[in-house]
């Protein structure tokens, strides 16, 4: 594409040149769009729920940030009075107390529920 000296041109000049400019900017956006909707159709399609959640999101100041940020994880951890933790942020005080004393983090794991074998998918070897 050719530079453009805008210092030379005179206000109508520009104007024209905004108007091609937006119009530019309008056919992306909407040959964008189509992309996007096309995607959408195909990967639900596929079987992959429409509000499915990707892996990173996009923040509104542009950055990026966990998936998983905000959203609520089954307990980890519980002490013998039900209390219960998952494992994220600071320490509860009752955790802290029992660690002061000599127990073990281990000690207040909930057991996990035995996975079938056969649910679960082989991966492949990662190259």
């Amino acid at each position: 594409m050719a530079a453009i000296n805008i210092k030379g041109l005179d206000v109508d000049a520009l104007l024209t040149l905004r108007g091609e400019i937006d119009k530019r900017l309008s056919d992306k956006r909407r040959d964008l769009e189509k992309q996007l909707s096309r995607l959408a159709t195909e990967s639900q399609s596929n079987g992959r729920a429409a509000g499915a959640v990707p892996r990173v999101a996009v923040r509104t100041d542009g950055r990026r940030t966990s998936a998983m940020r905000g959203r609520k994880v089954p307990p980890k951890y519980r002490s013998p009075e039900g209390e219960t933790w998952a494992g994220r942020g600071a320490q509860p005080r009752w955790l802290a107390a029992a660690l002061k004393e000599g127990q073990k983090l281990e000690d207040f794991l909930i057991e996990k529920p035995a996975r079938r074998a056969a649910a679960r998918k082989p991966r492949g070897k990662r190259q």
